[in-house]
């Protein structure tokens, strides 16, 4: 099996794990850090906005199951690409929207994308997602690695990861694992 990693930033990367790793296709999902100016950041120090980092999720995925244009379907589906450094109550440059591409062919795919969605006048308000190039990935602290699988009641997962999960039930049916 051949697989190729997507990195993905759209909020927080709690609620992106919790979707995407229940997708068809996908062999792993690593919630971490890009788009930053400092090597191995912390939560703490991405949190404050001042490393440059997006919490993202860096999937890994079989081509032949899911396609990246499909992975990014899903994508923009489930975070609101429209509003620059936010995601609901989650407010910061850590929460932006971004596509990191790995290659060529992703860069063109992701622009793509964008494009078709705009021409469609899918959302009202104009598409803020960054792409741009991936430099680095750094992992999140273990601490955050299959956060919604360990804290299904916890208030945050219940209130803002609940739903994108059970949306993407809804919409995306034919494309979960079984």
């Amino acid at each position: 099996m051949t697989t190729e990693l997507a990195t993905l930033a759209g909020g927080c990367f709690w609620c992106l794990e919790a979707v995407f790793e229940q997708l068809r296709g996908v062999t792993k999902v690593a919630s971490g850090y890009s788009g930053g100016h400092v090597p191995k950041p912390s939560y703490e120090a991405v949190c404050t906005g001042t490393t440059g980092h997006a919490e993202v999720v860096q999937v890994t995925f079989d081509p032949d199951e899911l396609s990246y244009r499909d992975l990014l379907g899903v994508f923009f589906t489930l975070h609101d690409p429209t509003t620059p450094d936010r995601q609901g109550g989650d407010v910061g440059t850590q929460y932006r929207s971004a596509i990191f591409y790995h290659d060529d062919e992703q860069r063109r795919t992701a622009e793509d994308v964008v494009k078709e969605l705009e021409a469609e006048h899918v959302f009202d308000d104009p598409i803020v997602t960054k792409i741009e190039p991936l430099k680095a990935f750094y992992p999140a602290e273990e601490y955050h690695r299959e956060y919604y699988r360990r804290n299904p009641n916890q208030p945050y997962c219940r209130a803002v990861i609940a739903p994108k999960v059970a949306k993407l039930r809804s919409k995306y049916l034919e494309k979960l694992k079984a």
